[in-house]
């Protein structure tokens, strides 16, 4: 019988209706880290084909990869599943809302329980 090796593998799933969840990063949070992976790819690729030297370029690469993966866990971390959609939306919500006459609501037809028509 011939030994097998140990393959490593990576539990990505914890359970039914919960969210994805890969070395700590939860959802949307591992598709940025593989677009982040495909830019710092190709980045490298146009620093080697225009002449950089290798090492400069894992040089370079490393330099805007590991604040870029820290980051990205940062973010994970403090806002998790869906608080940076959340923070996005509260963002784009006015604090206040002014109105400097009151013809707006006049207009207004009420008709049972105080539903707008």
């Amino acid at each position: 019988m011939p030994a097998i090796s140990s393959n490593s593998s990576y539990q990505i799933n914890k359970g039914i209706n919960a969210a994805i969840q890969f070395k700590g990063l939860q959802a949307q949070y591992i598709w940025y880290m593989g677009g982040a992976a495909v830019v710092l790819m190709i980045i490298y690729a146009i620093l080697y084909v225009s002449g950089v030297n290798s090492f400069a370029c894992v040089g370079i690469i490393t330099a805007l990869g590991i604040p870029t993966i820290m980051g990205i866990y940062h973010l994970s971390s403090s806002y998790g599943e869906h608080g940076l959609t959340k923070a996005f939306a509260r963002r784009g919500l006015p604090k206040t809302v002014r109105s400097n006459s009151r013809v707006v609501f006049k207009k207004l037809k009420t008709s049972g329980y105080g539903k707008a028509v």
